[in-house]
């Protein structure tokens, strides 16, 4: 692992899952391949919560529980971070300051903690750096 952690963020997992999603399936698949390769991928137990209520709920062809289990359980053996009252806080103030919604300020937070340099995710805006993080949206 290097000093060029990225954060993944919830859209980029689901689309890597979601077969009916054809040209962001295939990029985030790719991205993901890429940083397993590299070891730099991190995310947040925030992140493999909302993965799993998503990949088994709202998918088209959702994920079977035992299968989205599997893909949390793969993700976990990634550096992860685990939220506490702390970030919720911190979450809740750059919510505020940079007119955020509060769950990406927290997906921000979580990338801050791990020492992350860039964030993969198709809600903010591409390009722009928040808390010393550069917002990547990997299907522009």
């Amino acid at each position: 692992m290097t000093d060029d952690l990225t954060f993944v963020d919830t859209n980029v997992l689901i689309y890597a899952y979601d077969r009916s999603a054809s040209e962001k399936h295939a990029i985030a698949r790719a991205r993901l391949t890429d940083l397993w390769g590299s070891r730099n991928g991190v995310t947040s137990t925030h992140v493999l919560q909302e993965f799993y209520v998503n990949a088994t709920r709202k998918l088209p062809r959702p994920l079977t529980a035992p299968s989205a289990r599997r893909v949390v359980a793969h993700y976990a053996t990634w550096p992860v971070h685990r939220i506490d009252p702390g970030d919720i806080l911190e979450a809740s103030d750059l919510e505020q300051r940079r007119k955020l919604s509060f769950w990406d300020a927290l997906v921000i937070v979580s990338a801050s903690r791990l020492g992350a340099v860039r964030l993969l995710s198709e809600d903010l805006q591409h390009g722009q750096t928040i808390a010393g993080i550069r917002i990547e949206n990997p299907f522009v």
